[in-house]
């Protein structure tokens, strides 16, 4: 991919990339040296944090519970170490959507997460357009991965209430002027369809976890983009805890280990 420098032209990029007819696949990255590793990669067109890992890494649960500044350090230092357009997950806003972003992009990301934890309606599309709002003000075409907690919180209710609940918000929030609708949850094929039907193809996000479809099957059915959230950092830190079991025992370091920090 060309080279891109400014922040305008890298909120450009990652914005073509979720329109793009392939599914944009995000390797959820959480320090600079994750974030280097799958930058390396020449698969790799955009980094895309992961809060809960970010949080992890400080030893804070989810939610908000890390403080703004130490998240904001993290994703700026993210941003610095990579020539690639950087979406940061960015929890609920932390209060103040806007400001929020207007903080980010002053540490270099062009995009984000925001989750609408099921607010009213009203509240949650403002907190989108404040954040639409901060990008303008700020010269960047921001590129909002709107969340919606219309699965991850359910709460039990049926899974039609979840589905119409979960369109109605997406349609606001693109209405809004999101680029992109994260709907959190494990998706069946059904599920996906009648959420690509209700909000529009290419303007959904999905999460891959376990029992999840793959991304081919996401992209067939005319999502956007897939993430992996906290699954890429599990990944990681059980192959940590694999290979110190075996050291703990009589083994020794795989020959195959490669020297990527």
């Amino acid at each position: 991919m060309e080279c891109v420098t400014t922040q305008q032209e890298k909120a450009q990029t990652l914005a073509a990339l979720y329109a793009a007819p392939e599914i944009f696949r995000a390797v959820n990255v959480w320090d600079v040296v994750s974030a280097k590793t799958v930058a390396a990669l020449p698969q790799t067109k955009a980094i895309v944090t992961a809060g809960h890992s970010i949080a992890a890494t400080f030893g804070y649960p989810d939610g908000e519970k890390i403080p703004l500044e130490l998240m904001l350090d993290m994703v700026g230092r993210i941003a610095a170490a990579v020539d690639l357009p950087v979406s940061a997950d960015l929890d609920a806003g932390y209060g103040d959507a806007g400001e929020t972003v207007r903080r980010a992009i002053g540490v270099g990301a062009v995009g984000a997460n925001i989750e609408d934890r099921l607010r009213p309606l009203a509240d949650s599309v403002a907190a989108v357009e404040a954040v639409i709002a901060a990008g303008d003000a700020e010269g960047v075409p921001f590129v909002l991965n709107a969340r919606t907690d219309a699965f991850a919180r359910a709460g039990g209710r049926p899974v039609e209430e979840s589905v119409a609940d979960a369109i109605a918000r997406g349609r606001a929030y693109i209405d809004a002027g999101a680029s992109l609708v994260f709907v959190p949850g494990l998706l069946t094929a059904d599920l996906t369809r009648q959420l690509v039907e209700g909000i529009g193809e290419r303007r959904i996000s999905v999460i891959g976890i376990p029992g999840a479809l793959s991304a081919a099957e996401y992209e067939a059915l005319g999502v956007a983009r897939i993430s992996y959230g906290p699954m890429t950092q599990r990944v990681a830190l059980t192959a940590l805890q694999d290979v110190a079991t075996d050291l703990y025992g009589d083994g020794v370091i795989p020959a195959s280990t490669r020297s990527l920090n």
